[in-house]
């Protein structure tokens, strides 16, 4: 039986005007946007989201942890769903495109083709995820780590937020009671599709309009502790000191310079850095600092890792220091789908739209799906790099090319 077709917003919400009134909910009076999971901005959100897309050809849905989903059914009877969309949750004193223009972008690309070619072969589902940037809780991928199984209550039940608000109790809150939880997991979802600002400064740098991602990265972090011996600055000699502070100078160094020295697309972050007794006067005993590191290859990490950790213990024991090395994060690297991409190059060669491949160095709910079906994640550019930020902003063109590359490659799969 067909399905009638509701009413044509294209005309109303194009891409700014969509992206500025989402930005409304949460926004800061710094002009960012502040819309963390299950929070008022949040719900408010999410719920206008599905309003909007119940006056459209899309039928609307949340699962039992918020994620929002606006169907356009397809005509064959396999079952199957192409998946499009992106996160709904900032970070705190957020850009208005991140995560944002994802749903957006796939909103109006499944619009453009309902109200162009009618209803699709295969089932296309619009969805605003409803957590991954971790920002008030600490777990990332709420979302789409629910809709893979690899999250479910179990993993929130101890978490709490800077207020002391349990993880359930917020959920309860937002109107997903915890009692009537059933796990989301799909097991339907043919393809996976992401269009997402790049966070980064490349596309810019190079004058393209839409990056291809082929991979995006692992992620690893560690906390490294360094156990030395606090004593008299003045009455010291420095060869007799265990200065924890110049020794994590040398390796923060060492671990700098190995790498640049082994990929140019291996980062190092060394970004917290606590001193005890972090007094003036005093050779510090103890540093702890963080270190972030990122690679779209894993034997690059193994690599770094064993040479850096090497050199870390052979230094501290020459200076009968102690090194503790914790690892607290262990994201793997994940290929996006080659077909997948091999399709978005010829469609932006076709269209002529300048392009090229890319590494994606951030996280994204696409790094999820990518390890349970075939996934494709597309770029368009930041200007001058910045993102969550207030000042993050992409401009309408490349915007615009964006959603046209995404309604291309929708077209090709489910129609």
């Amino acid at each position: 039986m067909a399905i009638p077709a509701k009413r044509n917003l294209l005309d109303e919400d194009q891409i700014s005007t969509m992206i500025e009134w989402l930005a409304s909910f949460g926004k800061t009076e710094a002009g960012g946007v502040t819309r963390l999971l299950y929070s008022p901005a949040w719900q408010e959100a999410q719920q206008a989201l599905k309003h909007k897309m119940d006056e459209t050809c899309l039928y609307t849905y949340f699962d039992s942890v918020g994620n929002l989903f606006g169907r356009l059914p397809g005509t064959e009877p396999n079952g199957k769903t192409i998946l499009t969309g992106s996160h709904i949750d900032t970070v705190v004193e957020g850009g208005k495109y991140d995560g944002t223009y994802g749903i957006v972008a796939s909103f109006l690309a499944v619009l453009r083709l309902f109200h162009t070619y009618g209803f699709p072969r295969k089932t296309i589902e619009v969805v605003s995820l409803c957590e991954e940037e971790g920002s008030r809780f600490p777990l990332t991928f709420w979302g789409s780590r629910s809709i893979s199984g690899a999250y479910t209550l179990e993993r929130v039940k101890e978490a709490k937020d800077e207020a002391g608000i349990t993880f359930l109790e917020a959920m309860h809150q937002a109107g997903f009671d915890p009692k009537t939880y059933t796990p989301p997991i799909r097991q339907d979802v043919e393809r996976f599709l992401e269009i997402h600002i790049e966070q980064g400064m490349i596309l810019e740098k190079n004058h393209k309009q839409v990056g291809i991602v082929t991979h995006i990265v692992g992620q690893r972090r560690y906390t490294i502790e360094l156990k030395g011996e606090s004593n008299h600055a003045g009455t010291t000699p420095m060869q007799d000191r265990k200065d924890a502070v110049s020794t994590a100078a040398q390796l923060i160094a060492f671990l700098t310079d190995k790498a640049k020295e082994i990929d140019p697309l291996l980062v190092a972050t060394v970004g917290k850095l606590n001193v005890k007794p972090n007094v003036s006067n005093v050779i510090a005993g103890e540093v702890e600092f963080s270190l972030d590191i990122r690679h779209h290859q894993e034997a690059v990490l193994d690599q770094f890792c064993r040479e850096i950790f090497a050199e870390f213990k052979q230094v501290t024991l020459g200076l009968d220091m102690e090194v503790l090395i914790s690892q607290w994060m262990d994201v793997k690297p994940i290929p996006m789908d080659q077909e997948m991409c091999e399709l978005a190059r010829e469609i932006a060669e076709a269209k002529n739209y300048r392009y090229q491949d890319i590494v994606s160095g951030a996280g994204h709910d696409s790094q999820v799906f990518g390890a349970m079906c075939p996934t494709s994640l597309l770029f368009v550019p930041s200007q001058n790099g910045i993102s969550h930020s207030p000042k993050e902003f992409t401009s309408l063109e490349d915007l615009d090319a964006g959603i046209d590359l995404l309604t291309e490659v929708l077209y090709r799969l489910a129609y």
